[in-house]
């Protein structure tokens, strides 16, 4: 699994355990729709980190409660599919 695409499975699941639309993350995060859109929908294949520090904000979670999960331990390189 790429970088970009873990990242976009950890807010779908954080969403749905918070039963949070996307429209609903974006207010909450301060961020504007279409960036939460475009995280989501894989068009940002490298979301700046301050755009996830936001994202997690708005989930109420930190960057380390983010990025400690399992689904993050076997992530590829997007452009050389090399492990990171």
């Amino acid at each position: 699994m790429t970088l970009s695409q873990a990242i976009i499975e950890r807010i779908l699941q954080l969403q749905q355990d918070r039963k949070i639309t996307t429209n609903k993350l974006a207010t909450l995060s301060g961020l504007a729709q279409p960036t939460v859109r475009d995280v989501l929908y894989g068009v940002s294949k490298s979301p700046k980190i301050n755009t996830l520090l936001h994202i997690c904000e708005g989930l109420n979670i930190n960057l380390r409660e983010f990025f400690d999960d399992p689904i993050f331990d076997n992530v590829v390189d997007e452009e050389n599919d090399e492990d990171i």
